[in-house]
């Protein structure tokens, strides 16, 4: 005989200012095998669960019932309650009276007779709920960081500091990200490199961190605190181990003009190369694309020049297998492309450039070795435009519809620079509004305008033109003198937005992670979760989970730390009991729930049957590892014939869901 008790919450005014909490509590005390239904206004609060535990035992309750906020919430707060109080955590269900239904209402009869019904399914299902037992598995003391900007790097030198050991996969051939090439950062306008540098060398001398460059990961597969990732190293032509990054290759190779990506194209590289000065690790690169040997077997100058035998021509990419207890994402960003903005005549003139761009022409190791210069002519400029919010806040579906975060600042750094370094520069910044929310943000904008004399105007530039002379005509609107103007400028530099980069979709697809729909990577909470991931065991650092400056990319990097930390301390982790079971009976073994297991916990089996004729018959069966399992519910979906099925929310029990619903 089932003697349920419910509890009902009014959450203070979040669940009661919507639904009519005693209604819903008498409604839900009527239903069959409710021995007692209560409601209160707080009931994860110390003398709500009191109140609960106090039921249980009183009343000698089998099963309960909590109509409060998503489950997401205090499912596990309950549960230890239940359990304190002699029962089955299994045996509660939380009905979500709040998300689901209080927050989306307006109309307070409306909402009150949902959450009666959304109660009546609890009952329902609690009623079929059978006790389960949690088993346990061993954690792998070891992490995986993909992605090796500022954020990767100090998550792994955090991880590698509580002494568990760190894998940096990084695609490039050096970690340091987009860090490394920016020149100043602010508010403080520190060296970046300066500052970045020592963490890279760290990395690399730390002996509990193996950093993976030029190299992706393939494939991942398991379960929290033991996941199984494999990682490609991508061909360099040159071995790793044998190379002292001398740079004598980079300077005698023939082929000189390949785009030089780290400044963006605006100069050239050699085909085999070291990205910068202080890369990590400092080794050279082939690029297969411009190599000649490798295209056209005649050259090998690069072999010829080498003292110390590192080229490999035959070098083919490899691939290694490695096991770890968590992975954090740190895929980092990219700014968009500015093809859809044309009237910014970006594909029209070299003098229109990225903020991007700009940090690079203003950096010592830039194309123009710091020099501040017109890339037509290399002439300095004496006015330059800076244009604010290029594809951020954009709703007409060109851009993107968030701020990204980063703009405001750098450009009062870029226009700050500009006057200190050449005061004969009329610098102008058009923007919307000016966003500066950190600590002593606001104060570096106002040093900008007061100090350093930078024109903000507030208005759009609509259209820039470029001219025969060499002059860029800007066409702009002054919003609060209420004016049109027309800007002869050296120079335009476009604050384009930034998105997350290109790889962070195929990551999180790998990882079963949840993305948003601007592809930034989704956090189990936006308050109380922010670095994790709704995936147990994936964990998030820096841009990848949203725009931000440098110092909140360490901070959230660190937080991430603690977190992974948190987890290869334990040596056993609890799994979740509601796994995936086969009916032998009824299987047929057509493989269905095997393709779509994500995790790869089915196997089939070949079983002896005792038929009726007495006859032994041989099926093959689908046999389910708990260990692996993660009770996603994919395979019983997938099962043509109903030999799937989940502990804790089987067929039965979702159908008794929805009988409640429909009575």
């Amino acid at each position: 005989m089932h003697r349920i008790g419910v509890f009902v919450c009014h959450c203070g005014t979040n669940i009661a200012g919507t639904v009519d909490v005693k209604a819903v509590a008498e409604a839900l005390g009527k239903e069959p095998g409710v021995v007692s239904s209560v409601e209160y206004q707080y009931m994860c609060s110390e003398a709500g669960q009191t109140l609960i535990k106090d039921a249980i035992k009183n009343l000698k309750l089998t099963g309960v019932v909590i109509c409060s906020c998503s489950p997401r919430m205090h499912e596990t707060t309950f549960r230890r309650t239940a359990a304190a109080a002699g029962i089955n955590p299994y045996m509660v269900e939380i009905a979500n009276i709040r998300e689901q239904c209080s927050w989306i209402h307006k109309d307070k009869a409306t909402a009150t007779e949902k959450a009666i019904i959304l109660g009546r399914t609890a009952i329902a299902k609690v009623t079929l709920n059978t006790p389960l037992t949690s088993m346990e598995s061993p954690v792998t003391k070891r992490a995986l960081v993909i992605g090796g900007g500022i954020a990767g790097i100090q998550t792994a030198l955090d991880i590698a500091e509580a002494g568990f050991e760190v894998d940096i996969v990084e695609k490039n051939s050096t970690i340091g990200g987009k860090m490394t090439q920016i020149d100043k950062t602010f508010p403080t306008l520190d060296c970046a490199a300066c500052i970045l540098t020592p963490k890279m060398v760290d990395c690399a001398q730390n002996e509990k961190i193996n950093i993976y460059s030029y190299s992706e990961v393939e494939s991942v597969s398991g379960f929290v605190g033991n996941f199984t990732a494999k990682i490609k190293k991508k061909a360099r032509y040159v071995d790793a181990a044998k190379c002292t990054g001398c740079g004598v290759c980079t300077e005698k190779c023939p082929m000189k003009n390949v785009p030089n990506e780290f400044n963006l194209g605006m100069n050239n590289r050699r085909a085999i190369y070291i990205p910068f000065a202080q890369a990590v690790p400092k080794v050279a690169t082939i690029d297969a694309d411009y190599c000649n040997m490798l295209k056209k077997g005649k050259c090998g100058v690069c072999a010829k020049v080498c003292t110390a035998g590192a080229i490999d021509y035959k070098q083919q990419d490899e691939y290694v297998e490695r096991e770890y207890g968590a992975i954090v994402a740190a895929t980092g960003y990219n700014p968009i492309s500015l093809e859809n903005y044309d009237e910014f005549a970006y594909s029209q003139s070299k003098d229109v450039i990225t903020s991007l761009e700009f940090e690079r022409l203003t950096n010592a190791a830039g194309p123009t070795s710091g020099q501040l210069l017109r890339p037509s002519d290399g002439q300095h400029p004496h006015t330059i435009v800076f244009v604010q919010c290029v594809g951020s806040r954009d709703t007409s579906g060109c851009g993107k519809p968030y701020c990204s975060k980063i703009c405001c600042m750098y450009t009062a750094k870029h226009a700050m620079l500009t006057r200190d370094k050449y005061p004969d520069t009329d610098v102008y910044v058009f923007y919307i509004d000016v966003r500066t929310p950190g600590k002593n943000f606001d104060e570096f904008y106002r040093r900008a305008v007061e100090e350093y004399g930078v024109h903000y105007i507030k208005g759009m530039v609509g259209k820039v033109s470029p001219r025969a002379d060499g002059k860029l005509m800007v066409q702009a609107s002054d919003l609060i003198a209420n004016e049109q103007l027309h800007i002869e400028a050296d120079l335009v530099v476009l604050a384009a937005a930034i998105e997350p980069d290109k790889s962070a979709r195929s990551v999180a697809t790998m990882l079963t992670a949840s993305m948003d729909t601007n592809d930034f990577f989704t956090e189990a909470h936006p308050k109380l979760r922010p670095v994790e991931s709704p995936t147990a065991g994936v964990f998030l650092s820096g841009v990848c989970q949203g725009p931000k400056d440098i110092p909140e990319t360490v901070a959230q990097a660190s937080a991430c730390a603690a977190k992974v930390i948190g987890l290869l301390a334990k040596d056993k982790l609890t799994c979740n009991p509601c796994v995936a079971h086969s009916n032998e009976n009824l299987c047929n073994g057509c493989s269905a729930c095997e393709k779509v297991c994500p995790y790869g916990a089915i196997t089939y089996s070949d079983k002896e049957f005792r038929m009726p004729d007495r006859t032994v018959a041989i099926r093959r069966v689908a046999l389910v590892n708990p260990a692996v399992c993660q009770g996603c519910g994919a395979c019983t979906v997938a099962c043509p014939s109903g030999a799937m099925d989940l502990f804790g929310f089987s067929n039965k029990q979702i159908m008794a869901e929805v009988d409640a619903i429909c009575k």
